[in-house]
Parts: C-alpha cells; structure tokens; sequence
C-alpha cells in the first residue's frame, strides 16, 4: 500500500512538472537575472521591468514588417485580458525601428485595442537578449527572471498554453 501510494505522488508531480507541448517554447533549467531591463513607450519614457516586480511580464519583440507578428498578435491582445491572468503584463516592443505612426497602423489594422506599443531602447534589448528573430517572447517570473521564452510565434489563445502560463500567475 505505501508503495502504491509513493508511486501515485510520484506519477502525479512527474505530470504537473511535465513540459508542455508548445511549439517554439523554450524552458529555462535555471532563471535567467538581467540587470536594469529597460525600453520606451510611445512618449519616449524610460519604463524600467524592476518596476513589474510580483506580475507575470511578457516582452514581446515584433516588427511591422514581419507577417508572423502579425498572425500572433491578435491572440497576445486576448491574452491581456483573459479572465484567470490578472497579474499579468504585456509589452509588445517593436524592434524593427519603425516609427510610431506605422506601429500605430499596425496595431489599428489588427484591432489591437488591450495592448500599448513600446520600442526598443537605444542599447537594443535585441542584442542583449540575443533575439534570433521576431517574433521572440520572453517571459519573467514575478521576481523578474526569465524563465522561458517562445521563439518564433504561437497562438496565445491556445488551452494548453493557458494551462501552462496560469502556473506562473
């Protein structure tokens, strides 16, 4: 009996650990610490993520040129207001150098109306992140860690990915 009941605990933290099937995440094995992560919004003021300390945080880097940012970000605008992710922020940050009337176009097109448009500050987050291409999601843990990241885009509508970033809310 103590064995079955060992096994049954085992089994059921294997599953609850279990990676999910996502395509193009990436879990970290360790959390990833940065130092002074900052970017701009529209209005060119410094927004630092030591300020988002205690929320689940999204930096989303895209472009307007990039069809699959395009196909993604609709469902990254539903994110931000799903039900069960109250503790949730998200920063689309555009590093293709675009300026704000045609991110604005962008974000218009799309009826992207629960997101705000950031841009990459000039030291490039790009870089220091050593993104691969957009899109790139990186998401940090309520102390400000990143523990995965998508590369490549995704639909953040999907269940499977809900059930799995809940964990982190």
């Amino acid at each position: 009996m103590k064995f079955l009941i060992i096994f049954i605990l085992f089994v059921t933290s294997a599953i609850a650990n279990e990676v999910p099937k996502i395509k193009n995440l990436v879990i970290n094995k360790e959390p990833k610490i940065y130092d002074n992560i900052v970017f701009l919004d529209v209005n060119e003021k410094i927004i630092k993520l030591s300020d988002f300390k205690g929320k689940l945080v999204l930096l989303n880097f895209w472009a307007t040129w990039c069809a699959p940012c395009k196909e993604e970000m609709p469902s990254l605008n539903s994110l931000k207001v799903h039900p069960e992710l109250d503790n949730i922020e998200i920063f689309p940050i555009n590093v293709g150098k675009d300026s704000f009337e045609k991110s604005e176009k962008f974000f218009n097109d799309l009826n992207i109306n629960n997101l705000n448009i950031y841009f990459d500050n000039p030291t490039t987050l790009a870089r220091d992140f050593s993104l691969r291409g957009v899109p790139t999601t990186i998401f940090f843990d309520k102390e400000n860690q990143e523990f995965a990241r998508v590369i490549g885009s995704i639909n953040f509508e999907d269940e499977q990915f809900i059930q799995w970033i809940k964990n982190y809310n």
